[in-house]
């Protein structure tokens, strides 16, 4: 049997998915299931259109259930106690500037699985963290990205 692929993330984003996975298993599929119900009483099931978009709701619910069961129970949690605090590390935010002179940015590392650039939470496999992980601040580093080179120098890790 191959092995289950680990999910870093901070205790916070575990505790964020066990809330979503509760919603989901009690009040998310009880809506659903209410939607077939309403769906099965339009007759015809073979042309109910209102029938079909519920359970293909039912199999979206049940398989984002599965993923974060996965998830959780294959969550490693970030700690940094014992990590030098001016060396990027997951779990870390970063402040960098573009160079030569660019706005300053600041990202936390995250697992992929709490990942949001809206947030300002990137994930460890993007080719902005996987350049920053173990730099140290005032490092120049170069970040291959899909639109060319970017330079960039590490401020401040938090």
């Amino acid at each position: 049997m191959a092995t289950e692929k680990s999910y870093y993330m901070t205790q916070e984003g575990k505790e964020k998915l066990e809330e979503e996975l509760r919603y989901l298993k009690t009040d998310r599929r009880q809506e659903v299931v209410e939607r077939i119900k309403i769906a099965r009483d339009f007759g015809d099931l073979s042309e109910n259109s209102e029938y079909d978009a519920a359970k293909d709701e039912q199999a979206f619910v049940e398989s984002r259930i599965s993923q974060v069961e996965t998830m959780i129970r294959n969550a490693v949690i970030i700690e940094n106690d014992n990590e030098d605090p001016n060396v990027v590390a997951l779990g870390k935010s970063v402040t960098f500037q573009e160079t030569p002179d660019g706005e300053e940015e600041t990202y936390t590392i995250v697992g992929s699985a709490e990942a949001d650039p809206f947030e300002g939470k990137i994930s460890n496999d993007s080719p902005m963290a996987k350049s920053l992980l173990g730099k140290e601040v005032g490092s120049e580093v170069t970040v291959a990205t899909p639109g060319g080179d970017m330079h960039v120098k590490i401020l401040k890790v938090d």
